[in-house]
């Protein structure tokens, strides 16, 4: 949990709030005091995080606030520029090639640049999909995924469909780039008396984060053979574990495609990762302490790719891959691509090789990011595959 000298390190570092955000984040905070109240003092963590994200109109995801670009608070692949997508879709039409057709869904197409240019790759591929789908719950998120794909040259209009639930019988390929990292999580805390989970309450002033008296059994379990030490803080994501679920469910043959950051769950639990992985980002600054400006900043935690592979396989997926972005790109023809359509001018060529840069340093996005297939009816190896899978190690 944050302490509180930590947290005023955090306030110290981060830019003032303009006056619109100052009255956003009142707001919400004033919906979220509420429901600390009528529970008695304080809600549980993934409550306090789902609210602080998600609620109506006020939660980070849920208003027109911008949020991706160098306009907001953080960038992902697809906002770099088409190579990510163009990867994407290479894996994509491989999929549906094999299933003799299909279509893509994609959940929480952020600004909507994946899509467009996943699309548009896809065309030139000869692999356009019988539609696109988007599965999108935010509608200040929706709106601005319409706007892109509006956009001269994509071509968009007569296959994209947005939904706000599962379809039933699909076939053909999920992908979900950086979105399970976003959905709530729950927060526990080792104490002599077992695993609690963290709860936030209010001061009259401020948040702040504490443990519930109550134990939870089913952790004790699960994180025994990990001897985490007295203190030890980390995440648990019942959420994402049942997204994967419902993927299953809904799939008649194809693939679900994640890609996020995140460990296998030996690494995730390491002993020496104290404060377990949540992470906030305002302005492209990043820090640890999600009870400041609540609904102005993004609020994730790094996904335990072990617990994806076991809640698919428990809902009847095989694992049919599980590697780092940069070796899913790579094999994915991701440096001859890069060979053959070498730009002429030289801000060009400085912009294209920062981009794969980031998408494939180790340092930058090629490490930490993990990309994991799992499927219905399809048979490995997968192209993106190739040159590494380490399902050995989820």
């Amino acid at each position: 949990m944050v302490s509180p000298s930590n947290r005023h390190a955090d306030l110290a570092r981060l830019p003032p709030l303009t006056d619109d955000e100052q009255r956003h984040s009142l707001a919400l905070t004033r919906v979220i005091v509420d429901e600390i109240e009528r529970a008695g003092g304080a809600i549980e963590f993934s409550r306090f995080m789902e609210l602080a994200l998600y609620a109506p109109g006020l939660g980070y995801y849920a208003s027109g606030r911008q949020k991706f670009g160098r306009a907001g608070d953080f960038v992902t692949a697809p906002e770099m520029g088409d190579l990510f997508a163009r990867m994407v879709a290479r894996q994509a039409a491989e999929v549906l090639q094999r299933l003799g057709g299909g279509s893509i869904l994609e959940a929480g197409a952020g600004s909507g640049a994946l899509a467009a240019d996943l699309l548009t790759e896809m065309d030139r591929l000869d692999g356009s999909p019988h539609e696109y789908l988007i599965l999108e719950t935010s509608p200040a998120l929706q709106a601005r995924q319409r706007k892109t794909l509006a956009a001269p040259g994509v071509p968009a209009a007569q296959r994209v469909k947005w939904l706000q639930a599962w379809p039933e019988g699909f076939r053909g390929i999920v992908v979900a780039n950086e979105l399970l990292d976003a959905l709530p999580v729950q927060r526990f805390v080792v104490t002599a008396d077992g695993i609690q989970r963290v709860a936030v309450g209010w001061d009259g002033a401020r948040f702040f984060e504490t443990s519930l008296s109550v134990p939870e059994p089913g952790l004790d379990g699960r994180f025994a053979a990990c001897e985490l030490p007295l203190g030890y803080t980390s995440e648990w994501h019942p959420q994402a574990h049942a997204w994967v679920r419902s993927a299953a469910e809904m799939l008649d043959a194809g693939v679900v495609l994640i890609i996020d950051y995140g460990y296998p769950a030996r690494e995730y639990y390491h002993r020496d990762r104290f404060q377990g992985t949540l992470m906030c980002h305002f302005r492209h600054r990043a820090h640890a302490d999600p009870c400041l400006n609540v609904g102005v900043q993004d609020i994730t935690a790094h996904i335990d790719f072990s617990a994806v592979a076991e809640a698919g396989r428990e809902a009847g997926l095989e694992v049919l891959g599980y590697t780092q972005q940069a070796a899913f790109l790579l094999s994915l023809g991701l440096a001859q691509l890069s060979d053959a359509e070498l730009p002429e001018s030289e801000t060009e060529r400085v912009s294209f090789a920062q981009q794969i840069r980031k998408l494939t340093h180790p340092g930058e996005m090629g490490e930490l990011f993990k990309v994991i297939a799992l499927g219905k009816g399809v048979t490995h190896p997968l192209a993106g595959f190739q040159l590494s899978d380490h399902r050995h190690r989820l």
